[in-house]
């Protein structure tokens, strides 16, 4: 997936659990399938998770991670507990981490339409004090113009059914959109369906805060359209209760992401190239979903 990823399989997993925590040296060890880009993912036991980052550049999310979960308060979710962190290891470079266990499925782009729990949960995370450190997804537009148009350009060289104009005007109608004045709010900055757990149809947990922070709300509004359908959407946009202005952010935030993320991924990670697809095609800049 990555051209500079650490090769990562079980015998590794178990060996630097048994070296750095032998108290669960004998629990099994089990690969999680995942569309995530940054972790690899195991079951250890029943009530454990081991996450250790493919590349270097997923290291200092360890760090951030804890950090982030640590200052949460209530929310109307579970999130994961950081029960431990390992260290380096001669056969594995960087810090990794041991998570509680949370139960649920994963949400499904489309299928899976818990709108109002959604919009509950963002507006809770955003009531939490914005004491934190700025997210880099919640920083202005402006940041990721030129990275967006230029991915916009490489997909429109693909066969990808892809219509780049549409696309560019998306684009500049967000990018035009006014820009957030209000104070920073408390964000997690990365609700793709895969981090949102369902039990009974119902959000139950949310995974992975290595990117929340402090900044513009919009970032949390991407499940409109990465998870959600046109016939879902209204609820969750009603619910949230955003202004057009952080709507359209919002929205752009979303084109942003999958118009980056399909050109590097369309070959390696099926996950989240089926979901850039999907965000493209509610958008309205696909023509239709492989």
């Amino acid at each position: 997936m990555h051209a500079d990823e650490h090769a990562i399989d079980t015998t590794l997993v178990r060996r630097l659990v048994r070296g750095q925590f032998p108290r669960w040296a004998d629990l099994p060890v089990t690969p999680l399938a995942s569309g995530g880009t940054v972790n690899a993912v195991y079951h250890l036991g029943d009530d454990l998770t081991v996450r250790l980052p493919l590349t270097s550049g997923g290291a200092s999310d360890i760090t951030k991670e804890r950090r982030a979960l640590g200052a949460l308060g209530e929310l109307p979710v579970a999130v994961p507990d950081v029960v431990a962190v390992g260290e380096p290891a001669e056969d594995y470079p960087w810090p990794w981490a041991v998570h509680g266990w949370l139960d649920g499925t994963p949400a499904r782009e489309g299928r899976d339409a818990p709108a109002r729990d959604l919009a509950e949960f963002v507006r809770a995370l955003r009531a939490h004090p914005a004491d934190g450190p700025p997210t880099r997804r919640g920083k202005p537009l402006a940041d990721v113009d030129t990275a967006t148009r230029r991915a916009i350009e490489e997909l429109r060289g693909t066969d990808e059914p892809f219509d780049a104009e549409a696309a560019l005007a998306a684009w500049t109608e967000a990018f035009d959109a006014p820009p957030w004045t209000g104070p920073p709010c408390r964000l997690h900055g990365d609700l793709m369906p895969g981090n949102l757990l369902l039990r009974d149809g119902r959000l139950s947990g949310v995974l992975d805060w290595a990117t929340a922070g402090v900044g513009d709300p919009a970032i949390d509004l991407i499940p409109a359209w990465n998870l959600l359908t046109a016939d879902t959407r209204p609820a969750f946009r009603d619910a949230v209760g955003d202004d057009d202005a952080t709507w359209a952010r919002g929205r752009g935030r979303a084109l942003s992401m999958a118009v980056i993320q399909l050109p590097y991924y369309r070959h390696t990670n099926p996950v989240i190239s089926a979901n850039a697809r999907y965000v493209l095609t509610e958008l309205g800049v696909l023509t239709r979903s492989r």
